[in-house]
């Protein structure tokens, strides 16, 4: 390649980084907040990741069943937090080494921890985690604008990956490209 065709290329890498940084300045601001945030959440005191408490028995034959626990969870849900709050359940988490089960409701980002051998209230807690997760990976929008298998998500994370591939690509023949002339000129 002579020098101008690396100068043509140069400016061309320049422009596409430029406009892509401009572009998706925002969608970048957000993500680098909330990966921070995620990164830090186990070590934030219970703020952004709710602590995990105890219950009384590891040991599952001394458990409630999920049923009866769910029931109580849901129970607890109503009386404690709104009698209108809807009961759906996003997942349930297992903590058989604390003798805890989370309920995670699908509504208002709210967790109930239960002990698992009495069904006694341990903690009811808001899962800042996972909104900030779901700000990070577009799927808050699935959620509100209620979208049926994650549309604006595959889309968002697409067109998210594409450009920090694009950024790595560009930003490489910017530091590279200019060294690449200097050897060239000298070697002319």
């Amino acid at each position: 390649m002579n020098r101008s065709i690396d100068a043509h290329l140069l400016r061309i890498m320049r422009k596409i980084h430029r406009v892509t940084g401009i572009s998706l300045f925002a969608f970048f601001f957000i993500v680098a907040l909330t990966g921070l945030l995620l990164g830090w959440k186990k070590h934030s005191g219970g703020l952004i990741l709710p602590k995990s408490y105890k219950g009384t028995s590891t040991d599952l034959k001394d458990w409630l069943s999920i049923d009866s626990l769910h029931r109580n969870a849901c129970k607890i849900l109503k009386d404690s937090v709104s009698p209108t709050t809807p009961t759906e359940i996003e997942r349930i988490d297992i903590r058989q080494d604390k003798g805890m089960v989370k309920f995670i409701f699908a509504a208002n980002y709210i967790g109930i921890q239960l002990d698992g051998a009495t069904g006694r209230l341990l903690h009811i807690e808001t899962r800042r985690s996972d909104f900030i997760e779901n700000v990070h990976d577009g799927s808050i929008l699935d959620k509100y604008l209620h979208t049926s298998n994650g549309e604006i998500k595959l889309i968002y994370t697409t067109v998210m990956g594409l450009a920090l591939l694009t950024f790595t690509v560009t930003g490489f023949w910017l530091w590279y490209g200019p060294k690449r002339m200097r050897r060239k000129a000298k070697n002319e």
